[in-house]
């Protein structure tokens, strides 16, 4: 292997692939980046098993071949090095791999390329979507926070996937709380199917894609065990959960006794004062919804959280509210996870009693909505 490519291609595409790496394996070869060139380009590509990263960068490749090195010493010394044409050049008989610009050269030991893990490509799979990259990465940032952070439940510790028409639907629950998002489609699905990806996985997919424009593709392998996306020069691949995720449709309400609607800016700055008193007793925030006289009383809400070592606080918010006076208690870390995520510039919050789940929803769009279990509390 023999080739040369400009530094800051290089050092971009090791920047995608090393969140792939694996940093706990007991196989070497997962500490590793595989350098392959091959067609004109260099490929880059990453594995921890549980995600696979594959990047591109531009290359003039005078000799094909193919080797792994480490992925933390390549990255730092490549992105030491200054804005200049690197060369890379491989020695079969020692696996070492020179790597030299400008005035600077390294020699790394590298493993056989034999010992990396073999990935799918979506260029095997018929892409089975494409989304917006942009409204992907919201719809994750909205969904994958209320996914389980613990393994007892694996299938909770993923994000169910729904492939249905010109729409994706985006879920996770962990037992307290349930996120749910559509998406619109760039162009319909090939076919109705849902999966379960690791929370963790789309998280990382959603670092990846945050700068991209073009469309993006969606692939699941024919045996349902894999999710392929080709972002760009990218592709990114990661395991599926097998199990069967909670019919989401059963669990949110679909009516309410009392609704109340409120800015979000201001709801949020409310909550994150509450949460400040309410760590002392359990992250219980308290919410009480009071209905007006009318139109020129609409009503009002109050934010409030107590506990005895700290003290106590309280914020009134001009709300319009529907129904009877009603309150409810929350954890405060889920009430403001999930005003952080929306964008709207008013919420609502819907309720049928102080034991029941609440329901949140952004105002003039219907296409996210979460749920909360609420903290059952004295009177």
């Amino acid at each position: 292997m023999r080739l040369s490519c400009q530094q800051e291609d290089l050092q971009r595409a090791l920047g995608y692939v090393s969140r792939a790496v694996s940093r706990k394996s007991t196989l070497p070869v997962l500490g590793n980046v595989l350098l392959s060139a091959e067609g004109g380009r260099l490929k880059l590509a990453a594995t921890n098993l549980e995600i696979a990263i594959t990047a591109w960068a531009d290359a003039t490749v005078e000799e094909e071949g193919t080797i792994t090195v480490r992925s933390d010493l390549l990255t730092e010394f490549v992105a030491s090095l200054p804005n200049d044409s690197v060369s890379i050049e491989l020695d079969r008989r020692t696996l070492s791999v020179a790597v030299s610009c400008a005035r600077s050269k390294a020699h790394i030991k590298g493993i056989g390329a034999e010992d990396f893990p073999t990935l799918a490509s979506i260029g095997d799979t018929e892409p089975t979507a494409r989304i917006d990259p942009a409204e992907f990465r919201e719809a994750i940032g909205q969904v994958a926070f209320a996914a389980a952070t613990d393994d007892s439940r694996p299938v909770l510790a993923g994000v169910l996937a729904e492939f249905e028409g010109a729409s994706l639907t985006l879920a996770a629950a962990d037992g307290f709380r349930l996120s749910v998002r559509r998406c619109d489609l760039v162009e319909p699905s090939r076919e109705s199917l849902s999966i379960v990806v690791p929370a963790r996985a789309l998280q990382e997919l959603a670092r990846i894609i945050g700068d991209l424009e073009e469309p993006i593709d969606l692939a699941v392998t024919p045996n349902r065990s894999q999710l392929l996306v080709r972002a760009g020069s990218i592709e990114f691949l990661s395991r599926l959960i097998d199990g069967h995720f909670p019919d989401v449709r059963h669990i949110i309400p679909q009516t309410y006794g009392t609704r109340m609607v409120v800015s979000r800016d201001e709801f949020l700055a409310a909550a994150r004062r509450a949460k400040l008193f309410a760590q002392s007793n359990n992250d219980v925030v308290r919410i009480q919804m009071n209905p007006g006289d009318g139109e020129l009383d609409p009503g009002f809400a109050t934010i409030s959280a107590q506990a005895a070592e700290t003290g106590d606080n309280e914020d009134h918010l001009e709300a319009q509210v529907e129904g009877p006076q009603a309150h409810i208690a929350f954890n405060g870390r889920y009430l403001t996870e999930v005003l952080s995520v929306m964008r709207s510039n008013e919420v609502a919050l819907e309720m049928t009693s102080p034991n029941a789940a609440g329901v949140f929803k952004p105002v003039g769009s219907d296409d996210f909505t979460h749920v909360i279990m609420p903290m059952v509390i004295g009177t």
